[in-house]
């Protein structure tokens, strides 16, 4: 980029043909999402389309996790309603940007991406993943669901695996996850970069106004249905069963649900 940008959980590098790696950077919490990542997301997002010499972006993780999604050690904070509405709110808004932006990007999945790790690559423009990568929507398992995944979802990987990822919570390899069509290409950790900063390379090279254009188009839909589950999953925050099992998963006991 043209000025360097100062973030707390992102490194972002110099501007290479067009090309700007960004690195997700909590790699001592497999690269968890708390509120201030989400508000640099934003920023982020806004700073790339801001740069005219800014044409694509590849989002990796550092460490061994692209994401493992929300930083349940900041959920304790979201069992009011009004609270959980309002950070939910910037938790779509925050992936919504990706979709807003007139900047290409693109998710090299470099090895967990739970929850939100999964959201974010579904919200991307096109991802890669390393043979190492894995991916899911965990929230059932704390009695909440992938909102943005809900809504993203059925129309990256189709209604049918959106539905069965949200409420099983299982674990997909890489190669499965390019199968429902959630990444485009797998290749191994040592190529995964590089793979990437290829496919950024042949589209920043192209007409900006045509690979705008195409994206937009893209994305035209895509806020249909965000207002309904901000809101259900907002009220899913103040059960009891979430409370018991951010609770359990905090202190390494047993979850139990009771269905309320």
């Amino acid at each position: 980029m043209t000025t360097p940008l100062d973030f707390e959980h992102f490194i972002v590098g110099d501007n290479k043909d067009g090309v700007v790696l960004v690195t997700l950077n909590r790699p001592e919490k497999l690269n968890a999402m708390n509120r201030r990542w989400f508000t640099e997301l934003r920023q982020l997002m806004g700073a790339l389309d801001a740069d005219p010499e800014s044409r694509v972006a590849i989002i990796t993780g550092a460490g061994r996790a692209f994401s493992a999604g929300g930083d349940i050690e900041s959920f304790d904070e979201l069992t009011d309603i009004r609270r959980a509405r309002d950070h939910l709110r910037l938790v779509f808004d925050s992936f919504d940007s990706i979709a807003r932006s007139s900047t290409v990007v693109i998710a090299a999945v470099n090895g967990i991406a739970y929850g939100g790790g999964t959201e974010l690559t579904l919200a991307c423009d096109l991802a890669i993943a390393s043979s190492e990568a894995l991916f899911g929507f965990k929230e059932s398992t704390h009695n909440l669901i992938p909102g943005f995944g809900l809504v993203r979802g059925p129309a990256v990987i189709g209604r049918t695996w959106t539905q069965r990822l949200a409420m099983s919570a299982e674990t997909l390899d890489a190669q499965t996850a390019c199968g429902i069509g959630l990444v485009h290409e797998v290749v191994e950790a040592e190529d995964l970069i590089p793979r990437a900063t290829a496919i950024a390379r042949s589209i920043a090279a192209n007409g900006p106004l045509a690979v705008e254009t195409a994206k937009a188009f893209m994305h035209r839909d895509h806020r249909s249905g965000i207002a309904e589950v901000t809101e259900a999953t907002a009220l899913l925050f103040a059960t009891d069963d979430h409370r018991s099992a951010r609770s359990a998963f905090l202190h390494g006991t047993e979850k139990r649900f009771r269905g309320t």
